[in-house]
């Protein structure tokens, strides 16, 4: 079987300005056509002598591109038409006519995007947005805007996952710094590499990130979306995943995250020996052969057993896991030593939880919220997540050649 896809571009592009752009291009068309449902709902009870809708929705004027601080946002405004009685005019507040260029959009797209556009901060936002006189958004629109939202994502958490065999997931769980009760509140993400190269977000749930059960819960649930067993899984070592992994697909194997690994060693070391530390432990996962990587083990903990014998244990607990990726084509080592694919991708999100109106102690109001948004912030915008796995050959083809 022998699979293939392009080799990654030389021209740079950032994909966090990418991801912020495509959310603003995304959140802005919702709250238009949010903004004409509202028109639409004023007019529901008229009609016309045929007894039709005498307010009614006519198409959209020309998409538009708006030059923002980000780049460019298009935008196509909807158009209603009136069949009886006095014309009706559908005015955005949010996009007023002819404007393509405007200050106050560059410096609020972004911010609303980043922010989250909640209910509390909307008269704010839109004052930035249009001016003073913008009344298009109110408490209830973004409720109504989350509850498409949450919708939306309860679709795609139930999506079949039979049709791709995945060969490689990520596991990890981001804190977002919010509580429920006397429980640190974490959004447990899964993603995965097909046959063909493609990542893609598998699973993005609530739990307790040291929990099996919270972790069972997730595997069982790809599981049944058919989801078969990967042949490796790249994860924290401090996870409740591995536990919950051996019972739900047992055959898939363990490769610890050496980024984790390297700052839970360096945690038992004083600050003038953490860069001689890291430097040692880099020699173990990047030599060519596994035996090299025993040796520079050996080295290690003969140079800080002595003193450090907490870092060596830390270091050795998990030596046959942290050697895993040795056993996998070479081309796929820089991506699967670490969960790093999961930690970059979600770093933007992370800003929403400084703020004070997204603390709150039940666990249902962040499944309804908090995870909807990062769903948001991380699936739906998933080209800031690299589309291709590997170097320049298929994933598959990689490990015939091996």
């Amino acid at each position: 079987m022998f699979l293939s896809f392009p080799r990654q571009s030389t021209v740079f592009e950032d994909p966090l300005t990418q991801l912020l752009r495509e959310g603003a291009r995304k959140l802005l068309q919702q709250a238009v056509e949010v903004e004409l449902q509202s028109v639409l709902a004023r007019y529901r009870q008229e009609f016309d002598e045929c007894g039709k809708a005498r307010v009614v929705r006519n198409g959209y004027h020309p998409e538009r591109e708006i030059q923002t601080g980000i780049g460019p946002v298009s935008v196509k405004v909807p158009k209603v038409r009136a069949r009886s009685g006095k014309p009706v005019t559908f005015h955005s507040a949010l996009v007023p006519p002819y404007v393509r260029k405007a200050k106050s959009l560059e410096a609020a797209l972004p911010w609303l995007y980043l922010k989250g556009v909640s209910s509390g901060e909307m008269e704010e936002a839109l004052k930035v947005l249009v001016g003073p006189e913008a009344t298009g958004l109110s408490a209830s629109t973004v409720s109504r805007l989350k509850k498409e939202w949450a919708g939306q994502y309860g679709t795609w958490r139930q999506s079949p996952l039979d049709k791709d065999e995945w060969v490689y997931i990520w596991a990890d769980g981001i804190y977002s710094g919010l509580r429920a009760e006397d429980v640190k509140l974490c959004t447990l993400v899964v993603i995965g590499v097909n046959a063909l190269g493609q990542k893609k977000f598998l699973a993005i749930e609530d739990g307790v990130r040291e929990s099996t059960q919270s972790w069972r819960e997730v595997l069982v649930k790809l599981k049944k979306r058919g989801m078969n067993a990967p042949k490796l899984a790249v994860g924290d070592g401090a996870l409740g995943f591995w536990a919950a992994l051996d019972e739900v697909f047992s055959a898939t194997r363990h490769q610890r995250c050496w980024v984790h690994k390297t700052n839970n060693i360096t945690g038992y070391l004083p600050k003038t020996v953490q860069d001689k530390a890291r430097t040692a432990v880099k020699d173990i996962w990047m030599v060519p052969t596994r035996a090299q990587a025993e040796t520079a083990f050996d080295l290690f903990v003969e140079q800080f057993e002595g003193k450090y014998p907490r870092a060596v244990e830390w270091l050795l607990k998990d030596q046959h896991d942290l050697l895993t990726f040795y056993d996998f084509p070479q081309m796929h080592w820089q991506s699967i030593r670490t969960s790093n694919p999961i930690e970059s991708t979600f770093a933007t999100c992370q800003c929403w939880f400084k703020f004070p109106h997204y603390r709150w102690s039940k666990i249902p109001q962040f499944e309804g919220l908090v995870t909807s948004q990062v769903y948001w912030s991380a699936l739906t915008f998933s080209f800031g997540l690299p589309r291709r796995f590997g170097g320049g050959g298929g994933v598959m083809e990689a490990f015939e050649r091996t």
